[in-house]
């Protein structure tokens, strides 16, 4: 069918208003060609060869032209099979007698925080029942061994354990809920990261010292990253702590800080029990643990590398691993470097 002058008209002033709006549209003859769109759309590849590229957004269309009444769908939009999946929420409505136009909003990204809070909000419930639980559970205890001195001070000491999980959980929820806020209060600016690292260890001599593991520290001075010296402070802790914490008794932890190109490189290694290859790229999860026995035994709350995660991206790094079952793990945190300093400087 030949789409008239007056018909392009209306479609070309359409199309200039989706413009200003910064709006993605596409306007469709009675044929439901394609014959004008934004450059939004555009972008987001909707149309190819005058046709709408979803058979989801042409049944909109359908709808719309056949009920005279404007439809509205959520639908999963990939370009093409190699392209992630976009989350697009999709209005048609007649423009004229033979148009229709189509508005297509790119919610990818509300979708994934959507989802993130209500899978954080679960995994918080479940993760929070279990010590609480258990603490409700050894007062119940203690109440009734109140006249046996021994069974007091073994409910007690339980129930101290539990009360210190529960609180470290907690706390870990709070640094973790804080990042992915932008709540941070910590130092920003340029930070010499030897500084940070020394700062790190140092809040986990005491844990290395009651574990008999020691941590050598081989760093280079003088190189500066931007961010936030709380967060990155936060996320070295942690990557030692782990380190720590999952290696066997008089052994030895090596935190390392070099450049590489245009980033730093800081190296945590130890000679602990290792990773499972096929659970290496899951530890980054929250609340994921390799081993959940030893996690509850060792007090770990499945958060610590959750937190490392956040804290790489939200300085434009990355976290990386490598391990192996009974040789440990090295956890390599990567940042852009923001300049070297001369030590005369």
């Amino acid at each position: 069918m030949v789409t008239s002058n007056k018909t392009k008209k209306v479609a070309a002033e359409a199309v200039a208003f989706l413009e200003v709006l910064s709006a993605a549209g596409v306007i469709l003859n009675v044929d439901n060609e394609v014959i004008n769109q934004s450059e939004q759309a555009k972008d987001l590849g909707l149309v190819e060869y005058s046709k709408l590229t979803n058979s989801e957004l042409q049944d909109l269309v359908n709808q719309a032209r056949t009920s005279r009444s404007a439809q509205t769908k959520e639908i999963f939009f990939s370009r093409n099979l190699r392209a992630p999946k976009q989350f697009l929420v999709a209005r048609a409505t007649m423009l004229s007698e033979d148009l229709v136009i189509l508005m297509v909003e790119d919610r990818t990204e509300a979708k994934r925080l959507e989802d993130t809070k209500h899978d954080f909000v679960e995994n918080i419930s479940h993760e929070l029942k279990t010590p609480i639980s258990a603490i409700s559970l050894l007062s119940e205890a203690l109440q009734v061994a109140m006249n046996d001195p021994e069974q007091v001070k073994k409910f007690a000491e339980s129930l101290q354990r539990e009360s210190k999980r529960l609180g470290a959980l907690v706390s870990r929820i709070i640094e973790l809920s804080r990042i992915q806020s932008g709540d941070l209060s910590g130092d920003i600016g340029e930070h010499d990261l030897a500084y940070v690292i020394t700062e790190a260890v140092d809040a986990n001599l005491f844990l290395a010292e009651r574990k008999q593991v020691k941590i050598s520290v081989d760093v280079v001075p003088d190189l500066y990253v931007e961010g936030d010296s709380e967060l990155l402070t936060m996320a070295i802790k942690n990557l030692v702590e782990n380190a720590v914490i999952y290696s066997e008794p008089n052994s030895q932890v090596g935190v390392g800080l070099k450049r590489e190109g245009d980033f730093v490189e800081v190296t945590i290694i130890d000679n602990g029990i290792g990773i499972p290859v096929d659970q290496q790229e899951r530890i980054f999860e929250r609340f994921y643990r390799v081993d959940p026995s030893r996690s509850r035994d060792t007090g770990g709350t499945g958060l610590g590398l959750s937190i490392v995660k956040h804290a790489a991206n939200n300085h434009g790094g990355e976290i990386s691993v490598f391990s192996r079952v009974g040789l440990g793990s090295t956890f390599t945190l990567r940042l852009p470097l923001l300049k070297e300093r001369e030590a005369n400087d």
